[in-house]
């Protein structure tokens, strides 16, 4: 059986946010084994998993990645909304559109340390909607 829902997160600023939490708020009858695939219907935000225990990943996700593709780069044509318009359609594409996540004992089976992430990389962002597609 595939089910699907689909769910509007808030606007949040630019970085790095765990959003596990409101993930699995919004999940109910998880089969006793599955996939779960959470999909970012956005070209300038991303989902990924990564460490959820320090918040200095955060930090230092951010810091790297926007140093690695900074904003106001000269030879970018693509600004049509902004100096980060076409750095954050870059990052997205390095961090993709979507992550799939095993189901075990009728709950989302991360690991000890993992924590779902939304990667805002707009300055200006916007409620952002997710696709979650559930598969048993």
């Amino acid at each position: 059986m595939i089910r699907q829902l689909n769910l509007s997160l808030p606007a949040f600023e630019r970085g790095m946010h765990l959003i596990t939490d409101i993930i699995n708020n919004n999940l109910s009858d998880l089969p006793e084994v599955g996939m779960l695939n959470i999909f970012i219907k956005h070209t300038s935000a991303s989902i990924t998993l990564n460490e959820n225990a320090d918040p200095t990943v955060r930090s230092d996700f951010n810091n790297y990645i926007n140093k690695l593709i900074p904003d106001n780069t000269p030879y970018f044509k693509h600004i049509d909304e902004g100096f980060d318009d076409m750095p954050s359609h870059i990052k997205h594409s390095m961090f993709g559109s979507s992550v799939t996540i095993p189901i075990s004992d009728y709950k989302v089976n991360l690991g000890v340390w993992q924590g779902i992430y939304l990667l805002e990389f707009r300055n200006y962002s916007k409620p952002r909607n997710l696709v979650i597609t559930i598969y048993s």
